[in-house]
């Protein structure tokens, strides 16, 4: 597996959920780029297929028991998913699962374990969107202020799209 660059240049999707800081205003230059470090998911497609498989098993298991082999098949998709899902996240999202998500004792464990095993994956699954959503918010609303005060100040980019005083004509 191969480090994606800052921008995702080896061909990879990739997500930040690390939030920009804010420059203040009047500070020169703009947010830093984003580091190859922090929270990321390379492959935010995959964990979205990954996350609706999941949820979908937890409701299938809350629905009708299992017998042995079911809960044995059951354990091993669990497994494979999580082992999955480490594939797409930065270390540090990585780590954090694995503080959660604790590996089952038993080759064929019980329903309850595997309901309380699969709601905590969803859980935490979803936890990893709304923090990726709050950074989206976050960094739209940040770029959308920046583009204000330069507005503002009469840098706004084209001629024309700070309003009159800069260049355009009363004829449009």
């Amino acid at each position: 597996m191969t480090n994606p660059t800052p921008d995702g240049g080896d061909g990879r999707e990739v997500v930040r959920p690390e939030v920009v800081e804010q420059v203040p205003a009047g500070a020169a230059g703009g947010p830093p780029a984003p580091a190859d470090q922090g929270e990321q998911v390379t492959r935010p497609t995959k964990l979205i297929r990954i996350a609706s498989m999941v949820r979908t098993m937890l409701d299938e298991v809350r629905r009708a028991p299992l017998d042995d082999a079911g809960r044995r098949r059951l354990r091993e998709i669990h497994e494979r998913s999580v082992n999955e899902l480490e594939e797409v996240l930065s270390p540090e999202l990585r780590q954090e699962l694995s503080d959660v998500v604790l590996p089952f004792t038993s080759d064929a464990p019980s329903e309850s374990e595997l309901r309380l095993a699969q709601a905590q994956l969803v859980g935490w699954l979803e936890g990893l969107f709304h923090g990726i959503q709050a950074t989206l918010f976050t960094q739209q609303t940040m770029a959308q202020q920046q583009m204000d005060q330069l507005q503002r100040r009469g840098a706004g980019g084209p001629p024309g799209i700070g309003g009159p005083e800069q260049g355009l004509s009363g004829y449009l």
